[in-house]
């Protein structure tokens, strides 16, 4: 029999991170002895916990990472008395916190599909999960259920399916279904859902101001269909909803009143609620007493407690405070969800190897899907009729090196000046919209500049949301947006062209 306290150790899922100390390691494994925990969750380094896998600047070897996480894995699951639940944050595959393993399409651009977008959501979710799988990871942090209604959005943006309720709605539930078809847990996020919102929550409260008629038919919507269709884990987010907790200003993830009330009761949630990140300034700064955060996302309705920096101090906590009945509640859900993904099963892991013959052939499929003219239209005759007569120009910008694409055209590009038409290449240095996506003023300037005075068409590789610092797509002939910048996409607009 498990006292209380042990019980109520199993909620919690504190950081690990794959590069960091020795001596980190050692005391994230005296945390899982001496406290018990039921959880971890893995993150690249602490330079990058809230950030995706992207041009970090780190001094520290972040070579092997992925060989590193299966030996933590492996390490820490060694010295728990109760097999440990695995996870992750890997919203876009493993690519997002590990290096050299599978990337996929990001929300955005799945969303853009123009095909049984339901059924390759899916795949992507089935590929997915199948990768963490082989990596000891059991639950992924994903997918975003959260509708982009605000193009300003700092935190959301590319990890969210679009702006439109109905199409997240099928699209999340689709990525969260092809996950457990791998047997790997999923999650929907961020509840009430974070897309209309211009503060990011890992810095400070966004607060949605919004009736609950309009929360229904938009944020909320996702949500009631997943669990609608027995969706059976929601992460809730940083921020504060008015409407849904008399119009106080708490965050939803702390707020009684939002999950228990509104999430379990209203919406008949029966599943496992997940906190998102305790350590996330929205609502760190605001409980300096060590423990008592932890205590006001469990007494909230949160299941499982993330990234908490107090474990002991919130078990002891939640200890005095809550009672055996409530603890036994939350206690028996962790220990079914353990059940149902297979980690009281545990067997040491070996490093998994990627068929990465299989993901090329996925992504080209993928691409030739998403990839599109999305304004005017493309001349294929005038195009080669101009590229054979020496009057096409070509442009690129922001590429360190040739791209792909330009070495995939085989015209005979001649100068601007003799141009009548120019192909203008843009790789959309970030996914994220700080300081303009990444792209620098000059640069904008410039391509701004061509589109008026000459006839140009515009391929955007990368975050669509991008491209209203290009100008006015009327002033183009033809936009074609390639979302991204892989390999495959670059193909694909390739196959657009004469």
């Amino acid at each position: 029999m498990l006292s209380k306290k042990q019980k109520i150790a199993q909620c919690f899922s504190p950081a690990a991170f794959v590069h960091d100390t020795e001596e980190n390691h050692q005391e994230l494994e005296r945390l899982i002895q001496e406290e018990e925990i039921g959880s971890l969750t893995f993150f690249h380094s602490r330079h990058s916990a809230a950030a995706n896998f992207e041009s970090r600047a780190e001094v520290l070897d972040v070579s092997g990472t992925l060989e590193k996480m299966v030996q933590l894995i492996n390490r820490f699951q060694a010295v728990s008395k109760v097999p440990l639940l695995i996870c992750i944050d890997a919203e876009y595959g493993l690519a997002m916190r590990i290096e050299n393993t599978p990337q996929y399409p990001f929300a955005i651009t799945l969303g853009a599909l123009q095909q049984d977008a339901d059924k390759w959501v899916e795949e992507v979710g089935f590929r997915m999960g199948l990768d963490l799988k082989g990596a000891g990871i059991h639950l992924n942090f994903a997918p975003c259920a959260d509708v982009n209604t605000n193009p300003n959005n700092p935190v959301i943006g590319y990890r969210s399916f679009g702006n439109d309720a109905e199409k997240v709605a099928q699209l999340a539930f689709a990525s969260y279904s092809g996950m457990k078809k791998a047997r790997i847990g999923a999650c929907l996020k961020h509840f009430p859902g974070h897309g209309d919102t211009a503060v990011d929550s890992h810095l400070g409260l966004p607060v949605l101001h919004k009736s609950l008629e309009e929360l229904e038919s938009e944020e909320l919507l996702p949500f009631q269909y997943g669990i609608d269709r027995g969706v059976e884990l929601i992460m809730v987010g940083h921020l504060a909803v008015p409407a849904l907790c008399g119009g106080k200003e708490t965050p939803a993830s702390i707020s009684r009143e939002i999950i228990t009330d509104f999430l379990k009761g209203k919406m008949g949630f029966k599943g496992l609620v997940v906190s998102d990140a305790l350590n996330m300034k929205a609502v760190a700064n605001h409980f300096p007493e060590p423990g008592e955060l932890e205590w006001r996302a469990f007494h909230a309705g949160n299941d499982l407690l993330c990234f908490s920096d107090h474990v002991k101090e919130g078990i002891q906590k939640i200890s005095l405070k809550a009672s055996e009945e409530e603890v036994d509640m939350v206690f028996q859900k962790i220990m079914d969800l353990k059940k149902q993904l297979g980690v009281l099963d545990y067997m040491p892991i070996s490093v998994p190897k990627f068929d990465w013959k299989a993901h090329h052939q996925l992504q080209k499929e993928l691409a030739r899907n998403y990839v599109s003219v999305i304004s005017g239209k493309i001349d294929i005759d005038k195009l080669s009729d101009l590229a054979k007569a020496g009057k096409l120009g070509f442009r690129e910008y922001f590429t360190s090196q040739k791209s792909r694409f330009s070495e995939m055209l085989d015209y005979e590009f001649v100068g601007i000046d003799q141009t009548e038409n120019v192909l203008i290449s843009v790789f959309v240095p970030s996914h994220k919209p700080l300081n303009k996506f990444g792209m620098g003023e000059a640069e904008l300037e410039e391509i701004k500049n061509l589109s008026q005075s000459k006839s140009c068409i515009l391929i955007h590789f990368g975050n669509p949301l991008a491209l209203k610092y290009l100008g006015e797509l009327n002033d183009f002939e033809a936009v074609i947006c390639a979302f991204q910048n892989f390999e495959e996409a670059q193909e694909a607009v390739t196959n657009l062209l004469p």
